[in-house]
């Protein structure tokens, strides 16, 4: 047995323990208490605050480069802030809820109370490596569950970094992140719920597996979220805006814009508005403030899904001029690809990369139809202060999610839920609706001293039919 081997098997067998171990604590306290809740949510909390710098090192390791910042600002603070918003909610979030009795039972209570599951398996990818473990762990933690953490091949500094600081300050029977664990092994077991972010292919595999355990899922994909460019919008705030999004951590984002339409008079005007941007914000791509692409394969799918975008007739323009892809440190160049049709790849699948398609347009009505031919996505993003066309394009699509004069951030909003639709996924977190997700909703009901209900058991005669046709009457 080689090294790599015995290592894995080591992952497994302490994976099947904690698994075990966790599942049994769960049923020994299936209801923790309110303080016991928030000090897992403050040691979670203090994992993040204390460790920032080693965190960023990890990833950016992980990536070959992604700047400190970039990960401070969209996945640290994120999480931090999220766990602080949870905290602050989370005693109102576990009252039990009285519900409406009917008349028929008199006397009787109706309580729901928000019962946590048990075992929360979380399946994680490499672009947003920290925020997609831990923020499902955030909402699962408040609901009172208990979690492990799959994280990514590509993610394995982090993992073994998260592995480390979590097991100083966590019992594993609480969390644990177990690094080489395989998906298969992980997804396999009887979970109480199973968190998945990942391709929707890959998706169909997990819901599956999934299925055979009767294991509830909640699935967070991708898909080509599209952006669309209102003719009343001034276009260098659209470009100053949808470029950020669009390019952090180089494209490599479930919700970044994947192709933008813009009206036909206004692409001369956007191109030119994004290479002055662009220059400016990345002088070269091999400035360190530009993201790599996370591994080769994702290096030569992109650079193949250009070429052939180009080979068929598309124009793809180098937003910072000269500046050359760059195999070694696996850099791309922020590009607009113009002249692009349905045969492209660029076109077919999510790009997940520095690479945006322009598709112009006179008529709205002819973007709407696009967009609900193709598969609905996980994010759409309209540029208009068209109150009018605001609600045209909210009311006449589906998606996951949707901004308005920006991008991306409303997944930074700890108040709303978030999640996709159809080929986007399925179930949310996030706040309260990620309290809700990893709960279940137990209904109590009590009976009064004295059962009303019971006049009506046999053998039933006059008296049945007389309360029966009363309770129909009234409605009760």
């Amino acid at each position: 047995m080689n090294s790599a081997t015995e290592a894995a098997a080591i992952d497994l067998s302490r994976f099947q323990q904690v698994f075990n171990n966790q599942r049994q604590q769960s049923r020994r306290n299936p209801y923790p208490s309110l303080d016991e809740r928030l000090e897992r949510l403050s040691k979670l909390e203090s994992i993040l605050v204390d460790n920032q710098d080693a965190i960023a090192e990890a990833i950016s390791a992980d990536f070959g480069n992604r700047a400190s910042q970039e990960t401070r600002m969209l996945e640290i603070f994120g999480l931090i802030s999220g766990i602080s918003y949870s905290k602050k909610r989370l005693k109102k979030w576990m009252k039990p809820q009285k519900r409406h009795v009917g008349l028929a039972y008199f006397g009787a209570k109706n309580t729901v109370i928000p019962q946590p599951k048990g075992v929360i398996g979380i399946v994680t990818p490499w672009n947003y490596p920290l925020f997609l473990a831990l923020s499902p762990v955030t909402s699962a933690f408040a609901a009172g569950n208990r979690c492990i953490v799959k994280m990514a091949a590509n993610s394995q500094t982090l993992a073994k970094l998260l592995d480390k600081l979590i097991s100083e300050k966590f019992s594993p029977d609480v969390l644990a992140v177990i690094p080489g664990v395989s998906a298969t092994e992980f997804t396999h077991q009887p979970w109480d719920h199973l968190v998945f972010t990942g391709s929707p292919s890959t998706a169909t595999t997990v819901m599956e597996t999934a299925a055979k355990t009767l294991t509830p899922v909640t699935l967070e994909l991708g898909g080509k979220s599209p952006t669309i460019l209102g003719d009343d919008y001034d276009v260098k705030t659209f470009a100053e805006r949808m470029l950020f999004g669009k390019f952090m951590n180089a494209g490599q984002t479930c919700v970044a814009p994947d192709y933008v339409f813009v009206p036909k008079n206004k692409i001369d005007a956007f191109v030119e508005a994004a290479k002055e941007i662009v220059s400016q914000r990345y002088p070269s791509a091999s400035n360190s403030d530009y993201t790599s692409i996370i591994d080769q394969k994702a290096f030569n799918r992109l650079t193949s899904t250009l070429k052939d975008a180009e080979d068929k007739g598309a124009k793809p323009i180098n937003l910072l001029g000269t500046d050359e892809i760059n195999e070694e440190t696996r850099k791309i160049p922020p590009h607009v690809v113009l002249n692009t049709d349905e045969n492209m790849a660029i076109m077919q699948d999510e790009i997940f990369g520095p690479l945006l398609p322009i598709k112009p347009y006179d008529n709205i009505d002819d973007v709407i139809e696009y967009i609900n031919t193709n598969e609905r996505p996980l994010a759409l993003y309209l540029y208009s202060n068209d109150k009018k066309l605001q609600d045209k394009v909210i009311y006449n699509t589906l998606s996951g999610g949707m901004c308005i004069n920006d991008s991306m951030f409303h997944v930074a909003q700890h108040d709303m839920p978030f999640g996709g639709i159809g080929n986007s996924g399925m179930g949310h977190y996030h706040g309260q609706e990620g309290f809700q997700e990893f709960s279940k909703m137990r209904p109590i009901f009590k009976q009064a001293s004295i059962s009303g209900v019971l006049a009506m058991a046999p053998p039933y005669g006059k008296t049945f039919e007389k309360m029966y046709n009363m309770m129909i009457k009234f409605r009760l």
